[in-house]
């Protein structure tokens, strides 16, 4: 593949009729507990329950990057995938660009990409082929990524002085401190009672956010989304159905899930990926089940 071959395949389409606008590669995942596509079911698990794979590398780094450790939580057959990564105190990495979308959130500790510094609940987005870096972990403590690789190729570093041309440079987000951005509305009824901050809005209006919903939190029914999620629990808990989820528990939902009441009393924060528009009418449809 040359240098910039990469950024000339077309997005993954999307399973419930996108065109792949999205370019998040979500539908149709497996996941760490099921290594079979699941269509319609959702899937609920904790993060910290996935083994970890010691001594991972970002595919194409050189041999003298200090390893760290991942668990994949889910993946695509093109490449595209997400996972929870620790990288070491001593971990540095040379500038380069990637060949496919890449997205990090910082769980805990600190991370400085070139001229910028992510903090906890940091937020990159570094778009095919353009330059980033040089990487290194900041303090004495490692650093905890949720690491979301995009396709629809499989990601690869390559070292690189200068952005690839046509990459869009446009969409890239070096370094974002979501504590210092405002809390909106949400776009369902749903979820009235929630607040939502954007991290990234895509080009057909999907895209990533914080969510927080407040105590006291009742749906008082089942949900048909017609979308595909992510969602990593940050703090609080949330129980739907029977099924709790709470701090580090990691959701994906295929379109058309049928999701259970939700219910929380203390309240709880999400990161939230999604790859279609919530403000349309009947993307997410209140269902009352039995």
């Amino acid at each position: 593949m040359e240098t910039d071959d990469f950024l000339s395949v077309p997005p993954i389409p999307e399973d419930w009729g996108g065109e792949g606008q999205s370019r998040m590669s979500l539908s149709g995942r497996r996941t760490a507990i099921s290594n079979e596509y699941k269509p319609r079911e959702y899937l609920l698990f904790d993060s910290n329950s996935v083994p970890e794979e010691n001594g991972w590398k970002i595919p194409g780094m050189p041999n003298n990057i200090a390893p760290g450790n991942r668990r994949l939580l889910s993946w695509h057959d093109c490449g595209a995938s997400t996972a929870k990564v620790v990288f070491p105190p001593e971990f540095t990495a040379p500038e380069g660009i990637f060949t496919t979308d890449l997205e990090i959130f910082v769980l805990t500790g600190e991370v400085q990409l070139g001229e910028w510094k992510l903090p906890k609940h940091g937020y990159s987005f570094i778009p095919a082929g353009v330059k980033v870096g040089p990487w290194k972990v900041l303090g004495n403590q490692p650093v905890e990524l949720l690491w979301m690789e995009n396709g629809p190729v499989p990601l690869q570093y390559k070292s690189a002085q200068n952005t690839v041309p046509n990459a869009r440079i446009c969409d890239f987000i070096p370094a974002m401190d979501t504590k210092l951005l405002p809390w909106g509305k949400t776009d369902t009824t749903q979820f009235e009672v929630a607040k939502k901050k954007w991290l990234r809005k895509n080009q057909n209006n999907s895209g990533v956010w914080l969510l927080t919903i407040l105590p006291h939190y009742d749906g008082k029914y089942s949900m048909i989304q017609a979308y595909n999620e992510e969602d990593f629990c940050l703090s609080g808990y949330l129980d739907l159905g029977d099924y709790r989820v709470q701090k580090d528990g990691y959701c994906y939902c295929p379109s058309w899930s049928l999701l259970p009441r939700h219910i929380t009393d203390e309240g709880c924060l999400f990161f939230v990926r999604i790859d279609r528009d919530l403000s349309k009418l009947g993307t997410v449809i209140s269902y009352e089940d039995g």
